[in-house]
C-alpha cells in the first residue's frame, strides 16, 4: 500500500537510517516507491516484494528500540515474509535478506509475464472441499491461511469454472483476487532455478530461533535445507494455519505482527480466540504494542 513506513521515516531517525540504507544497498529510491507511489510502481512485485520485507524489519528494529526487554522465541512470516522470519532470527543479514527479496520478486515477475495466471480466495469451504475444486480444475492450494479461508492459484481461464464450482460445493464466497500472477502454483516454476542460483551466493546461519516454515509447518532446519524449503516455497502452498497451530500447541500466546496491514491478525483471530494479537505498521500501533508489552 502506498505510504508504507512513511510516518515512521519520518518520526523516527533509526527507521530513516534504515530505510537510507536499503536504498544504498539496492541502488533505487525504494523508499519513496513505498512512501509516494505511484501504485502501479508499487504494485509491481519486483518493488513490492523488498518493501514489504523493509517495512517489516524497520518495524522490528523500533519495536526493539521502544521495548528494550522484548524477546521471542520463534518466527514465523507468510510468503515473502518467512524472509523477514528467517532475517530476524538471524539467519541471513538484512542486506542479503533485502537483496534476496528483491530478487525472488523480480523472478516472480517474469514468471508472471510469461504465464496467463489468477488467484481466487475461497471463502467458508472446508480444506478437502477446496482440495476437490483444485483436483476438478486443475488448479492448485496457494495459500491455507486460517478456518474457512484459502486461496487457490493457477491459469487464469480455470479460475471461473474454480469458483463456480466451490460455490456449488458450499462456499460462502469465491472472490478472484487483483494480483499479478498465480503464485504458490506450478505457474511459478521458472523463478525456482534463479532463486536457487541467488540463495547459492547467501551465507546462511543456522537460526537463533526456531523458524516455521511455510512449506513443511514445522520448524526450518540446517542452513543448506533452509535454501531448498524457500526454492521449494515459490510453487508449494503456503501452510499458515498449520503453522500457527504448531506454535499454539507449542504453548505460544502472545503474536506480534510486523508490517504493512493487519491480514495476518485477521487470520490469527480465527486459529486462536486465546491468542494476545499486536501489530506494529506506524507510528500508533508502534506506540500501542510497545505500551502493551510494558504492562
Amino acid at each position: 500500500m502506498v505510504g508504507m513506513g512513511k510516518d515512521l521515516a519520518e518520526h523516527s531517525p533509526t527507521a530513516k537510517a534504515w530505510f537510507d540504507l536499503a536504498n544504498a544497498a539496492l541502488g533505487y529510491d525504494l523508499a519513496s516507491i513505498c512512501f509516494n507511489g505511484p501504485e502501479a510502481e508499487l504494485t509491481n512485485t519486483e518493488h513490492a516484494q523488498p518493501g514489504i520485507f523493509l517495512v517489516s524489519w524497520v518495524a522490528f528494529e523500533l519495536l526493539k528500540e521502544r521495548a528494550p526487554a522484548l524477546t521471542f522465541e520463534a518466527t514465523a512470516g507468510l510468503s515473502l515474509g518467512e524472509f523477514t522470519a528467517l532475517t530476524v532470527a538471524g539467519v541471513m543479514s538484512f542486506e542479503d535478506g533485502l537483496k534476496v527479496v528483491r530478487q525472488r520478486g523480480r523472478f516472480m515477475q517474469q514468471a508472471c509475464a510469461a504465464t496467463e495466471g489468477g488467484m481466487a480466495a475461497i471463502i467458508g469451504l472446508s480444506e478437502t472441499a477446496t482440495r476437490e475444486v483444485c483436483t476438478e480444475t486443475g488448479l492448485a492450494l496457494a495459500n491455507l491461511n486460517c478456518p474457512g479461508q484459502i486461496v487457490i492459484s493457477g491459469p487464469s481461464e480455470k479460475m471461473a469454472p474454480a469458483c463456480a464450482l466451490a460455490k456449488a460445493k458450499g462456499a460462502m464466497r469465491a472472490v478472484p483476487l487483483t494480483v499479478a500472477g498465480a503464485y504458490h502454483s506450478p505457474l511459478m516454476a521458472s523463478a525456482q532455478a534463479k532463486l536457487e542460483a541467488e540463495l547459492a551466493c547467501v551465507p546462511i546461519n543456522p537460526p537463533l530461533v526456531p523458524v516455521i516454515a511455510n512449506v513443511t509447518a514445522q520448524p526450518h532446519g540446517e542452513p543448506g535445507t533452509i535454501r531448498t524449503r524457500l526454492v521449494e516455497q515459490v510453487t508449494s502452498s503456503v501452510r499458515w494455519e498449520e503453522s500457527m497451530r504448531y506454535l499454539v500447541e507449542r504453548g505460544f500466546t502472545r503474536f506480534i505482527e510486523l508490517g504493512p496491514g493487519r491480514a495476518l491478525s485477521g487470520f490469527m483471530k480465527r486459529i486462536s480466540k486465546n491468542a494476545q494479537i499486536l501489530n506494529v505498521e506506524d507510528l500508533s500501533s508502534l506506540e500501542a504494542t510497545a505500551k502493551a508489552l510494558a504492562v
